[in-house]
């Protein structure tokens, strides 16, 4: 099993890139920000308090959350209910990192990105999130830190987001990135992890430099 650790700030382009990269290469696309994602929405849904740790580490047992390793069609489902849409609510972008900042949570998500990328199916895995590289998986044969200057990172998370504008979107990725900082550093790269500036480059040749590591040290 071969998986691919993909990390870095808000705006850095780590979900498009990973599930690209994950395409040509023919590997499963595990975004673990959907957990989360998925977790916010279920805990809104049920009327609970965000802030309560307690509460939302509650959920964990009974939180009926599965999701599709398909890098072309993915599918994020919470019981019987399709969420792959719901969860990129903007509400849900701005609840999330309550949920994800709850240790007992990230401790729950670890496990589940570890048995989600053994049992895929695929011949390997690129996964994607805050803490790929260090924690989740930090033995995996390829690590990568995504990242650009800030600015490049502002504006391009503004195009994702409709309806937001460039000083809205400034504030809500200082604020993430500030929450986030709390739990993980994601702006260092650790030992062995390469480190992949888009800053300067288009988006296909992000996904070219990161399948050319990738095949490089895993042999392909």
């Amino acid at each position: 099993m071969i998986v691919v650790a993909i990390d870095g700030p808000a705006g850095s382009g780590k979900s498009s890139v990973a599930r690209a990269v994950a395409a040509q290469l023919g590997f499963g696309f595990l975004d673990t920000g959907a957990a989360y994602r998925a977790l916010t929405w279920w805990a809104l849904d049920r009327g609970i308090d965000l802030s309560d740790e307690d509460a939302i580490a509650a959920l964990l047992d009974a939180f009926p959350y599965s999701i599709s390793l398909d890098p072309v069609s993915e599918r994020v489902a919470v019981g019987e209910v399709d969420v792959t849409a719901k969860i990129r609510d903007p509400l849900i972008s701005l609840a999330v990192s309550a949920v994800a900042q709850n240790l007992r949570v990230r401790e729950w998500m670890k496990d589940s990105a570890r048995r989600l990328a053994t049992t895929s199916g695929f011949p390997g895995v690129v996964a994607e999130g805050r803490d790929m590289t260090t924690v989740v998986f930090p033995d995996s044969s390829t690590r990568i830190l995504l990242t650009a200057r800030e600015e490049v990172r502002i504006v391009r998370r503004a195009s994702e987001l409709a309806g937001r504008d460039l000083a809205e979107t400034t504030a809500s990725v200082r604020e993430r990135d500030a929450k986030d900082s709390n739990i993980v550093d994601f702006f260092t790269a650790a030992p062995g992890v390469t480190v992949v500036d888009s800053s300067d480059i288009n988006f296909s040749d992000t996904v070219s430099a990161i399948v050319d590591i990738v095949r490089a040290e895993s042999d392909l």
